[in-house]
């Protein structure tokens, strides 16, 4: 694993310069894989050591790898490589033993590779929630929910694999004047007879109805108000209706959450605080913190120099309770329950301003523990479209995903006779929809392509499932298993140890992930990590080669095929042995 040599790397660095090995190892990075004749292994650039005071020196940057690459010992497991002129301080570790240790990690470790002995090996262990999906009951699950869906997947994953006691919470959106007019609704428009056939169906047709409506009659919002305000009181009618809308609704999305793969520890709602949000907004009061703006709305001065000049509504003109009042009766609750040290909201971006006067308020009533929560905010998807219209609903965006996956296997003369090509469409598709959204920055908007998706070549989902099942077939194919009782000799040409490098830098992409809070580093690790090992399964057969030639390349392709399903279940993608 890198960090084995990082850290003896750093402990010869440290004796020249007079500095902690601890220093040192963050700075020290694997050199990224590229076309041409292996690189060093690893390199460190000098211009950083400056800007970090790490050294002091008033000489070029060359001259300072000169001078240090004339003091760092070298022997015949580590060398000083760096070249002529260069501003990095490059070092390469003798090929059998960096095949041996890499390897033998990737077999040792198993799914915690790339974290027991990586960058993040120090990580301590803390209580983490994570807020997604967050779906509006009564409405079918929309398209634009699944990014909060396999976004915050992802990041609870990734704390679970750091050892963190994680609670993935599904907070839905079941209180409010929305409900209430979709409760006015269902009144108005509503079929107790077409709510059994398909119930989130026949609620979405009356909203939309109710809204068309509104817009012609203004005064159908009083209805909404009317029905909201039933509910704030706990009217027994208002009530059961909602009751039965919620039931309905956590059916429906159980079902879809089965197909993502995602689970839940615990399901709130807006409505779980319906009481508690009067505590907060007495308690902001006795705190001397709301005041009443000219339209009787409640607010919170949140600027910094208390002038008002940046506020938050936290109560209607009648006192009704806002999202913002509830989200902080939320916060406090889980603090109290789970005593967090770190809580994520998995959120698309328009909701920034709204965290931020949280986060605020939170502060300002004397909760330190307000700087623990963080947003993470992503962009929407745009020209997601399926056959069934505009409309996109995230059941039709799978269903479109499964029967493409279907049909392109049908017309593909590799493809292989499987038990159920149906579940694998279904794997399919879904990992194709989740590279597509997490191959850029998720903060960004992005245009969906149905036809890029899909596609068996290029940076895709399919791609690498592909390379995945075809590494299966390989291990299927050979007569003894892998073991790693190798000749590491034996993988010497130049495929064997880019791909050896590569599977040694696993642990940066997590480490970059984890950083970043983003999927992208460890996507685009393992798209090039397909790359590499088709480079390999082209050059370097199996088949045919010298026995102990065989059981090397089959143990370097069987590590390659452990480290991309870690990495595809990691992103929320169940790897495919067939297809």
């Amino acid at each position: 694993m890198g960090c084995v040599f990082r850290r003896e790397i750093a402990k010869r660095l440290s004796r020249v310069l007079a500095i902690s090995e601890d220093e040192l190892v963050g700075l020290i990075a694997a050199v990224p894989v590229k076309k041409g004749r292996p690189k060093a292994d690893f390199h460190l650039p000098v211009q950083e050591l400056l800007e970090r005071d790490i050294i002091a020196s008033k000489a070029e940057p060359k001259a300072i790898v000169e001078n240090i690459s004339r003091q760092v010992r070298s022997d015949g497991n580590i060398c000083v490589t760096s070249a002529p002129g260069s501003a990095w301080l490059e070092f390469t570790i003798r090929r059998p033993l960096l095949a041996q240790i890499v390897l033998q990690r990737v077999s040792t470790d198993g799914a915690c590779y790339g974290v027991s002995h990586g960058l993040l090996h120090n990580h301590i262990s803390q209580k983490v929630v994570v807020e997604f999906s967050s779906p509006n009951i009564a409405k079918k699950f929309h398209a634009g929910h699944v990014r909060s869906t396999i976004i915050g997947n992802f990041l609870a994953n990734l704390h679970e694999l750091l050892g963190d006691d994680v609670i993935r919470t599904n907070y839905f959106g079941d209180w409010g004047l929305q409900f209430g007019l979709l409760g006015a609704a269902f009144q108005r428009f509503g079929s107790k007879e077409e709510l059994e056939k398909n119930p989130l169906q026949h609620l979405f047709e009356v909203y939309v109805r109710i809204n068309a409506a509104t817009e012609r009659e203004p005064s159908l919002m009083e209805d909404a108000h009317t029905f909201s305000a039933s509910l704030e009181m706990g009217e027994p009618s208002a009530l059961a209706l909602w009751e039965h809308f919620r039931a309905l609704s956590l059916e429906n999305y159980s079902q879809l959450y089965k197909r993502l793969g995602v689970r839940f520890d615990e399901y709130d709602g807006e409505s779980q605080y319906r009481n508690a949000v009067h505590e907060v907004v007495s308690r902001l009061r006795d705190q001397g913190l709301l005041q009443i703006s000219e339209q009787g709305t409640g607010v919170v001065d949140i600027s910094p120099s208390q002038d008002m000049s940046s506020y938050a509504t936290v109560t209607r003109s009648d006192g009704s309770s806002l999202y913002l009042t509830r989200d902080l009766a939320a916060a406090i609750d889980r603090m109290q329950r789970h005593r967090f040290d770190r809580m994520y909201y998995v959120t698309d971006h328009s909701q920034e301003l709204h965290f931020q006067q949280v986060f605020l308020t939170l502060q300002r009533m004397g909760h330190s523990w307000a700087n623990r929560c963080q947003h993470v905010p992503f962009g929407r998807v745009l020209g997601m479209k399926t056959r069934c219209g505009d409309v996109v609903f995230l059941e039709d965006v799978l269903d479109e995903a499964r029967i493409r996956a279907l049909h392109s296997m049908a017309s593909t003369d590799t493809t292989k006779v499987m038990e159920d090509p149906e579940e694998t469409a279904e794997h399919l598709g879904l990992a194709a929809i989740i590279v597509h959204d997490f191959h850029g920055d998720i903060r960004r908007n992005y245009q969906f392509d149905w036809d890029r998706v899909l596609q068996r070549r290029g940076d895709t989902g399919v791609y690498l499932q592909y390379t995945h099942a075809r590494l299966c077939s390989l291990e299927r194919e050979q007569e003894t298993q892998a073991s790693n009782n190798f000749d590491p000799e034996c993988l010497h040409e130049m495929p064997a140890i880019q791909l050896i490098q590569h599977l040694m830098s696993y642990d940066e992409a997590l480490h970059k992930a984890w950083m970043e809070l983003q999927p992208r580093s460890l996507v685009q690790y393992l798209l090039q990590l397909s790359r590499l090992v088709s480079v390999v399964h082209k050059q370097l057969p199996v088949k045919g080669s010298p026995s102990q030639v065989a059981q090397a390349r089959t143990f370097l392709l069987c590590s390659a095929r452990n480290v991309l399903a870690c990495g595809l279940n990691l992103l929320g993608i169940r790897p495919v042995d067939r297809m």
